[in-house]
C-alpha cells in the first residue's frame, strides 16, 4: 500500500523564516508527518532574508522553466531545495527576483508595507500549485498555513478543480494570529481571478483584502480547519464555529504533541 502523501503550504518554517511561533510547528509537524509513515513534501516563499548558504538551498534544474501568469504579466519561477535539518525530507522554495528578492519580508526599512504584497500572495499560491504540477506528485492532502496561503483553498476548489493532480486532494487550512494591519488593495480580488473557472463572485469572501479575510476564505474553501493561535480575532472565529460539513480542530497550545493533525490527516486521506 503506497504512502499517502502530506504537502505542507506555508508562509513560513522553521528554522528558515519564523514570524511567529508556527513557523516552529509546522516544523514539528512536517517531521512528525514523516516520522508516521507520510510522504512529506513542503513549498514556502524564497524571501530574501533566507540564507542560501546557511541552509545549503540549490536550484532544482528539472522544475525549472514555469512562468506563472498574475494580473497579466508572466513571472519566470525559479524552485530551490533544501533538507530539513534532522529530518528526512524536502523543502522547496520559490523564487522570482521581482516578489522575493528583497532585504525585508512585508514591509520596508521605514516600516512602510510594500504596496505589491496582494501581488506576492497571488503569486504564491498560484506558483505553490504549479510547482506541485510540476512534481507530478498528486498530495492526498494540502495543509495551508499563514495568510499568504490564503487563496490557496478557493484555487483548489475553483481555479484548478479540472486538474487531475489535485482532484482527490483534501485542503486542511490553519487560521492563526494576525500578523498585519494593511490591506492588499482594492483591486485584490480582480487581480486574485487567475483564470476562466473562477470568477469574481467567488472570491467574495476575500473582498475586505485584509489578514482577517483572507482567513476567512481559507476557512471556508478548505475541508477542515485547525486553530493555530489562542489569540485569533473574535468575531473570525465565530465565523469558523458556524462553519458546516467540516472538521474543525481546537487549539491544543504550541506545546501539543501534534497528534490532532496527524489524526486528522489519516482521517482526511482514507
Amino acid at each position: 500500500m503506497s504512502k499517502k502523501r502530506i504537502l505542507f503550504i506555508a508562509t513560513e518554517m522553521s528554522p528558515y523564516l519564523e514570524l511567529t511561533e508556527f513557523a516552529e510547528v509546522v516544523n514539528r509537524l512536517a517531521i512528525k508527518s514523516n516520522d508516521s509513515g507520510l510522504e512529506v513534501r513542503c513549498i514556502m516563499p524564497r524571501f530574501g532574508v533566507i540564507n542560501e548558504r546557511r541552509h545549503r538551498l540549490h536550484e532544482v534544474v528539472r522544475l525549472s522553466g514555469i512562468n506563472v501568469s498574475v494580473d497579466d504579466d508572466d513571472y519566470p519561477l525559479q524552485i530551490k531545495v533544501a533538507s530539513l535539518p534532522n529530518a528526512r525530507l524536502q523543502v522547496y522554495f520559490l523564487e522570482n527576483e521581482d516578489f522575493f528578492k528583497r532585504k525585508h519580508i512585508f514591509h520596508d526599512d521605514d516600516e512602510n508595507w510594500f504596496e505589491d504584497n496582494g501581488l506576492r500572495s497571488i503569486f504564491f499560491a498560484r506558483g505553490a500549485l504549479e510547482t506541485v504540477k510540476k512534481f507530478g506528485w498528486a498530495p492526498d492532502v494540502i495543509h495551508c498555513s499563514g495568510w499568504m496561503t490564503g487563496l490557496i483553498p478557493a484555487y483548489i476548489k475553483t481555479a484548478y478543480k479540472r486538474e487531475a493532480m489535485f482532484s482527490n486532494s483534501k485542503v486542511v487550512f490553519t487560521v492563526g494570529q494576525n500578523t498585519f494591519q494593511e490591506n492588499l488593495g482594492a483591486d485584490f480580488v480582480k487581480k486574485a481571478v487567475i483564470n476562466a473557472n473562477i470568477k469574481e463572485k467567488d472570491l467574495e469572501l476575500y473582498k475586505e483584502a485584509n489578514n482577517t479575510a483572507l482567513f476567512r476564505g481559507g476557512a471556508h474553501f478548505a475541508d477542515a480547519v485547525t486553530i493555530g493561535d489562542e489569540m485569533i480575532e473574535k468575531k473570525l472565529a465565530d465565523d469558523i464555529a458556524k462553519l458546516k460539513g467540516k472538521t474543525i480542530v481546537p487549539f491544543k497550545g504550541l506545546d501539543s504533541d501534534l497528534s490532532e493533525y496527524i489524526e486528522l490527516f489519516q482521517e482526511l486521506s482514507k
